[in-house]
């Protein structure tokens, strides 16, 4: 066999193997039969539902879970991955959804956690932060600092850190699980810039996505699971049709994601919620809206842009520098949360894991955390009153599995999600604020929490949604304001936007380096659009 043969033979040949994996936990059967094969040099994207396994699946593959029944082969030879270390030594690295950094150490030190460099016992913090920025600037991101504090850093800074730590690790495989969750669209290009570079150079990838639309432009093949168990293996990524990706996922064909909008109200009810001249210092300025019962109002931009920042002043997590924000004409003091959860605001928020959730909790006690004093008498909690109140929520939002009495940490992040808004719906709350409501949730449980908003929305309550996914925005949102560098470029019907409209006024409202661009300005963007100048 000449030598191109033998490496293309090397190439197709599976450089993981993993056959009928098994896991079991008090009560659960996460996995009930697992194969999936992996070749060097290709991205291999695993698909399926939140709960379908593919969480537990890549922490056997890390080491962090020893399967109860199954093999794994690396490289054609049988092996026991027994713990994290067992994995990292063969070449298997994991960059998880939930970053594992630590936020009071360095970039250059979460890089090289575990591996510092030293000679007779001194380490020299020189050499980590030469090879962590290299490390940076091969990624695309040479402005994050070595020696900066990582909890000081964005989301999306502190992903490029873990990206960073895989590759300082010269791993021959990486799993991503939702690498792209926090990035922006150029972010993404880069990511996937760097992951074309490193199968170029036979390193493999799996990659896990609920956004369909990237795994067919990074992705070579697909695995999918369902309840535990492998149902399609091998898919080519960029010729399977979406319907039958969804199907497998699924069990069903979901032909409409996005719930019909309601009919207009008839007359001009008052606004519930009026957000005037709304300013946060260095963030955003100017920021003014409102929205009535009924009506889903849509914040759309790019990463940056401060939409999750306004959404976050309007709820009194950050004090406002400017402005007004009132409730069925009720002014709210800035920076007040408790004042705006009593005027009926409830916020969803990004990080629903760390800023939204008691993930050691029950599921009964984080649906009514914000509602206990109606569950009290004399100052003693009722229990079997709370934990009725919490298991009517579970039926009515579909929470699965249907038992109030379990830790919140153990359900998918579509049934969390669903927890989240069973707290605002118990709570009877005027205003729901919605900041990246669908985020590591898959397709069949988007659409469950679309009808759930679209519901919410039908009953009265004023809904404002922030997603950085503009199809998601424009086919959830009655109304949509599209926001760049914390100022409103336009304020527009849902109806009269598309996706190519939005991220042309964005550019365009991004290039004005701080001229102002008022809501009612769009005849003078649609003027330099069509001469193919800036504004």
């Amino acid at each position: 066999m000449t030598a191109p043969a033998q490496e293309a033979a090397l190439r197709e040949a599976p450089l993981l193997e993993m056959q009928g994996i098994v896991k079991t936990f008090p009560g659960v059967r996460a996995l009930g039969g697992v194969d999936l094969d992996v070749r060097t040099g290709e991205v291999h994207c695993l698909l399926g539902q939140n709960g379908a396994g593919k969480s537990t699946l890549i922490k056997v593959l890390a080491g962090a879970h020893q399967p109860d029944e199954g093999v794994i082969h690396w490289r054609g030879e049988q092996v026991s991955l027994g713990n994290p270390q067992a994995a990292l030594r063969l070449g298997i690295a994991t960059i998880y959804q939930e970053l594992d950094l630590v936020a009071g150490l360095t970039v250059a030190d979460n890089v090289f956690l575990g591996r510092e460099q030293s000679r007779f016992g001194l380490t020299f913090p020189g050499e980590i932060n030469r090879r962590a920025a290299a490390l940076l600037t091969r990624l695309g991101h040479p402005e994050i600092r070595p020696g900066a504090e990582v909890g000081s850093l964005s989301a999306a800074s502190q992903q490029m850190v873990s990206i960073a730590r895989a590759l300082s690790q010269d791993a021959r495989l990486i799993i991503m699980d939702e690498p792209s969750a926090v990035l922006d669209n150029e972010e993404v290009q880069r990511l996937f810039t760097v992951i074309r570079d490193l199968t170029a150079e036979g390193v493999a990838v799996v990659y896990i996505s609920h956004r369909l639309e990237e795994i067919r432009e990074i992705g070579d093949r697909i695995t999918v699971l369902k309840d535990g168990r492998t149902v399609a293996t091998g898919l080519p990524a960029r010729e399977t049709p979406t319907r039958e990706v969804i199907t497998l996922m699924t069990g069903r064909t979901i032909e409409y994601v996005f719930p019909e909008r309601r009919r207009p109200v008839v007359g001009d009810p008052e606004p519930l919620l009026e957000v005037e001249d709304l300013a946060l210092h260095g963030t955003f300025s100017g920021v003014s809206f409102a929205v009535r019962p009924g009506e889903i109002v849509g914040l759309a931009g790019l990463v940056g842009s401060g939409r999750s920042e306004v959404l976050e002043t309007v709820y009194g997590a950050r004090h406002a520098t400017g402005g007004t924000v009132r409730v069925a004409g009720r002014r709210l003091r800035r920076g007040d949360v408790g004042a705006a959860v009593a005027a009926g605001v409830g916020l969803a928020p990004e990080e629903r894991k760390s800023q939204a959730l008691l993930l050691g909790e029950s599921v009964a006690r984080n649906i009514t955390i914000s509602s206990l004093a109606r569950f009290s008498r004399a100052g003693l909690l009722s229990g079997s009153a709370e934990r009725a109140a919490a298991r009517e929520q579970v039926r009515s939002l579909d929470v699965r599995p249907t038992d109030e009495t379990r830790e919140v940490r153990t359900l998918s992040g579509g049934n969390q999600q669903k927890v989240v808004l069973a707290r605002w719906l118990l709570r009877d709350c005027k205003v729901l604020l919605l900041d990246e409501p669908t985020r590591g949730v898959d397709v069949g449980a988007r659409s469950e929490i679309y009808a759930l908003v679209r519901d919410l929305a039908d009953r009265g309550v004023a809904v404002v949604v922030v997603s950085s996914e503009i199809p998601e925005v424009l086919g959830l949102a009655d109304r949509v304001l599209v926001l760049a560098e914390g100022r409103v470029l336009a304020e527009e019907p849902a109806d009269a936007l598309d996706e190519h409209r939005v991220l042309d006024l964005v550019m365009q409202g991004t290039t004005t380096h701080g001229v102002p661009i008022t809501p009612h300005d769009t005849t003078r963007l649609e003027k330099t659009q069509h001469e193919g100048t800036v504004a």
